[in-house]
């Protein structure tokens, strides 16, 4: 067998390059990770799900997490600046406004022993993930970016690399892309899809001092990640918080609206936040710490996430909007069922695509879900206000809330909120019909 420098080269030491580097390398295997930034560094995604708890468990770095002193995260609510009474529609548990709130405490899950997650300073958490993966026994390097991967040797994966001025290249039996939303193999393949509604936009920044409890309506949902609904169709601003004194707040919209608004980002930011006059005296009475930050090309799919000596996970695999915080979530757990193939496919000696259609199928449908539900909630919020209230859903939202779409069953919340869409969409009569968004998902962009 021809000798390679090691067994996995990692595009990407972001959450998923690192968790999949500690799950392999903590399984004997010779692991270099490759990541083109310096870290610490910025990154958007700031809030985690109950679902990311099992991996950080997993590859034991949990505790680095908990020592690092992140605030913890008990719960989400969503508010809305919708101010007619909503119609109950045969619901039941309303409090007939368009709030809601929930707790994770309200329902166990498999692998979690706390009732909390974490809101993280990325730039703090990522490099967390990505030390703890050195310490685990993986080589990492830092400023050098992967330019491409050449495939033509059927016995080992050719990782063209550069740093500085230098280009050099390094081998391994395979190679995991988890370079994010540069895809790195998705575009030399041609494998990218982006997606035709999702097509969304985001400026955002940190403040110091915002009064939370200005904007909450009870004392225990302070610290909660909230999202706040605009007065404007499929827009919607995020509120995290990241120290005791920091809060993250960005503005979401269809690119469109930003290309139409023909201003500078914080004329757009200030203009769209001014549509919810608390929000806007709040966020005026607390002073910015960070310069205002695009974000685009959010969301997108693969043709194929997995081939011959190659997977892709996290964003470099699907990226979904971002509204329900999947993001660290998809990332961690993309590299937890990754390894496990990538694991027995060395254990097999064979590292053909199927070998991955395990993880492959895994992970489509777990996506596949939060889309669908992301998809739901632009078409009718007012249905997933009903659904988090009725004590008939309540916990099945949670599930899909807490992250919990792992284990391969279709949540039961979602086909009835499927079938209630469709009926509000066929009859114009309907009591919820005036409710109805504009973004409407295509089954073929679910998958």
């Amino acid at each position: 067998m021809t000798e390679t420098d090691f067994d996995v080269i990692i595009i990407g030491g972001g959450p998923a390059g690192s968790t999949a580097a500690s799950y392999l390398a903590g399984a004997g295997l010779s692991v270099g990770v490759f990541e083109s930034e310096l870290f610490p560094r910025p990154h958007v995604g700031e809030s985690l799900v109950p679902a990311t708890t099992p991996v950080l468990l997993e590859i034991g770095a949990i505790d680095k997490i908990d020592e690092a002193g992140f605030p913890r995260k008990y719960g989400a609510a969503w508010t809305s600046a919708e101010t007619r009474h909503m119609p109950a529609n045969g619901f039941s548990g309303l409090n007939h406004d368009w709030s809601a709130e929930v707790q994770f405490v309200e329902r166990g899950q498999a692998g979690v022993d706390r009732d909390y997650t974490y809101h993280v300073d990325r730039g703090k958490f990522d490099t967390i993930l990505l030390k703890h993966a050195e310490s685990r026994g993986a080589k990492v390097f830092t400023g050098v970016r992967v330019l491409g991967i050449d495939f033509s040797d059927p016995e080992l994966v050719r990782a063209n690399c550069k740093m500085g001025p230098k280009e050099l290249d390094v081998t391994a039996r395979m190679v995991v892309d988890a370079s994010g939303r540069h895809t790195t193999i998705g575009k030399q393949l041609k494998l990218k899809v982006t997606d035709p509604v999702f097509n969304q936009y985001a400026v955002h920044t940190w403040f110091e001092d915002l009064d939370r409890a200005a904007l909450a309506r009870d004392s225990k949902e302070v610290d909660y990640i909230f999202v706040h609904f605009l007065p404007i169709k499929d827009t919607w601003v995020w509120q995290i918080p990241i120290t005791d004194t920091i809060t993250s707040v960005g503005v979401v919209t269809q690119k469109e609206r930003f290309s139409l608004a023909g201003s500078d980002r914080e004329t757009f930011f200030w203009d769209f936040v001014a549509s919810r006059p608390e929000l806007h005296d709040a966020l005026k009475a607390a002073r910015r710490v960070r310069p205002f930050k695009p974000e685009g090309d959010y969301s997108y799919s693969m043709k194929e996430i997995c081939g011959d000596r190659f997977v892709l996970i996290g964003d470099a695999a699907r990226f979904v909007d971002p509204i329900f915080s999947s993001g660290v979530s998809v990332a961690l757990n993309s590299a937890r069922l990754a390894s496990r193939d990538i694991i027995a496919a060395f254990e097999a000696g064979e590292f053909g695509k199927e070998r991955f259609a395990p993880y492959e199928d895994k992970i489509r449908r777990a996506v596949r879900y939060w889309y669908e539900f992301i998809s739901i909630y632009y078409r009718l919020n007012i249905l997933f206000t009903a659904f988090v209230q009725d004590p008939r859903y309540r916990i099945d939202v949670l599930k899909m809330l807490q992250g919990d779409v792992y284990d391969g069953e279709e949540p039961e919340a979602l086909k009835a909120m499927r079938e209630i869409v469709a009926a509000v969409e066929s009859n114009p009569d309907h009591l919820w019909h005036p409710y109805l968004g504009t973004l409407r998902a295509p089954a073929a962009t679910t998958t």
